[in-house]
């Protein structure tokens, strides 16, 4: 079974849907449809999740910022010690 949902989404979102979807020969529609069944797909099937809580972290908010807090480490690495422990964002 299937469902139809609609969607009000900006004007320059939709352009690059656009886009995107003659680029592989589809409809906004059908490359929407399978956008959103692959997010939710990913969310489902997240390999991390059954480690989330597993261990604990200085990082109350990782979840959110991981890229943040990841991209500052690699920026620690690469300066040295005088690199800020604070990410950018």
């Amino acid at each position: 079974m299937s469902q139809t949902l609609t969607l009000e989404i900006p004007d320059g979102v939709f352009n690059v849907l656009l886009e995107l979807s003659r680029q592989e020969g589809k409809t906004p529609a059908e490359m929407g449809a399978e956008w959103v069944t692959r997010m939710i797909e990913n969310l489902n099937n997240d390999p991390l999740e059954k480690f989330i809580g597993g261990m604990p972290s200085p990082f109350p908010d990782w979840a959110d910022r991981h890229d943040a807090h990841l991209g500052a480490k690699q920026m620690r690495d690469m300066s040295g010690p005088s690199a800020t422990s604070e990410p950018d964002a």
